[in-house]
């Protein structure tokens, strides 16, 4: 069977499968619908049909992609579209888990299978109530018992909705703590630059305010300056030296200042 006879039917069934279809499921699905067709499909057809058809769709001009989540594969709108679909779907996109919740889902995603004692450990705090919702919500799910453990406690890993809720393949998809870590220690390097630099900026204008005023006050002060020397030649000027019957120095109007008045 040549691949360009069964791409179209694959692309049909992951188009209207509810849940990812695993390869293996394509394959059957395939060679059923055409099992009228003695030249049957192979697992090797089926995925390189998979591979082509996921590279057809990550071109520009389309508005979705063929992606790998929850072991299988599903068409899924590219992020680039999130608030043009949001608009559609309403309250659907608007629901968020609390923050218990998430530290809680968190706690059982990286450290799954885990006991609510550990959970609750890590946490510091009772965590029955947010493990509730995740189990409603069906996000996490009871994966067993921990044999080895006193009581044999329930232990909880992420199930297969959390994945397409997420939207990766398996818990390996998650990011790593330490890329987290480094992208936190980023944010905060980046904001400790932008608040030094802000200080240079504060204090840069306050020395010019403080340069502009001593500017101005040395300015008084040399004006100040020259309007009491001014004075003080004025009055020189408006007086001169005479000599008394007694023989006495004193200063008397100028006579020819008087005149000029």
């Amino acid at each position: 069977m040549e691949l360009s006879e069964i791409i179209p039917h694959i692309e049909a069934l992951i188009f209207a499968s509810e849940k990812p279809l695993t390869n293996e499921d394509v394959l059957e699905l395939v060679n059923s619908a055409l099992a009228f067709i003695e030249d049957r499909a192979t697992q090797e057809q089926v995925d390189a049909a998979i591979e082509g058809i996921g590279e057809k769709y990550n071109a520009e001009f389309y508005a979705f992609e063929l992606k790998q989540i929850g072991g299988g594969w599903q068409f899924l709108t590219k992020k680039e579209y999130h608030k043009t679909v949001a608009q559609l779907n309403g309250d659907k996109f608007l629901k968020r888990l609390s923050t218990a919740a998430l530290e809680t889902l968190a706690i059982i995603a990286y450290k799954q299978p885990i006991t609510k004692s550990e959970i609750e450990a890590i946490r510091g705090v009772n965590c029955d109530y947010a493990v509730q919702k995740l189990l409603e919500k069906d996000l996490v799910i009871i994966s067993g018992r921990n044999e080895d453990a006193v009581g044999k406690p329930l232990i909880y890993a992420t199930s297969k909705s959390f994945m397409d809720y997420f939207g990766i393949n398996s818990a390996e998809d998650l990011p790593k703590i330490s890329e987290v870590m480094m992208e936190e220690l980023v944010k905060a390097t980046n904001v400790q630059e932008a608040e030094e630099n802000m200080e240079e900026v504060i204090i840069t204008e306050e020395t010019i305010e403080a340069t502009i005023t001593e500017e101005i006050v040395l300015d008084e002060t040399v004006t100040e300056e020259n309007t009491a020397e001014e004075d003080e030649l004025t009055q020189e000027d408006n007086t001169v030296l005479a000599v008394t019957e007694d023989g006495d120095i004193i200063e008397e109007d100028n006579p020819d200042k008087e005149s000029e008045a």
